[in-house]
């Protein structure tokens, strides 16, 4: 029997030509662990994917999104691709804001960090990361990603629609 896929939130709040990126050091078992991501989560039952984006970046930072834009779906698949079964599929809807309201509060997964755009891709981040920067500094359309991992976290294939 196949697991079913996790269905997430990611966001880029931008300002002063700088992401507001999560450096994920708090959680043991993380598997983002010491790698910056941007803020976001899982869907809670029955949520939209504006309505858990909301939450969730409220939830991790304390602000309040006021101008926000879906970027594009990135559908990750990860685990040994001789066990298919066993593969874990996530379709991560991603987002950019740019306006928002608030103060940052202290977040129990990670360090929060405005990092310049031009200094993430020297960063530790997921390999597939790297693209999607690109589509999002070069695309202002909606876009469909996939990005197939190893179970050693390697990234094997990559499709972009």
């Amino acid at each position: 029997m196949s697991r079913k896929p996790e269905l997430t939130t990611l966001c880029y709040i931008e300002k002063d030509n700088k992401y507001l990126m999560m450096h994920r050091v708090k959680k043991e078992k993380d598997t983002n662990k010491d790698k910056y991501i941007g803020v976001g989560g899982h869907f809670e039952y029955g949520e939209s994917p504006d309505e858990c984006l909301l939450r969730e970046v409220r939830e991790e930072t304390g602000l309040t999104l006021l101008e926000y834009k879906a970027r594009g779906i990135v559908t990750f698949i990860y685990g040994d691709k001789n066990r298919p079964e066993e593969r874990i599929v996530e379709y991560m809807h991603l987002y950019t804001a740019t306006e928002f309201e608030g103060e940052l509060i202290e977040c129990d997964e990670g360090e929060l960090e405005w990092i310049d755009k031009s200094a993430v891709y020297e960063l530790p981040i997921w390999e597939g990361d790297k693209i999607f920067f690109r589509l999002l500094e070069e695309r202002d359309d909606y876009f469909s990603l996939k990005l197939v991992y190893t179970e050693t976290d390697e990234l094997i294939e990559t499709e972009i629609n």
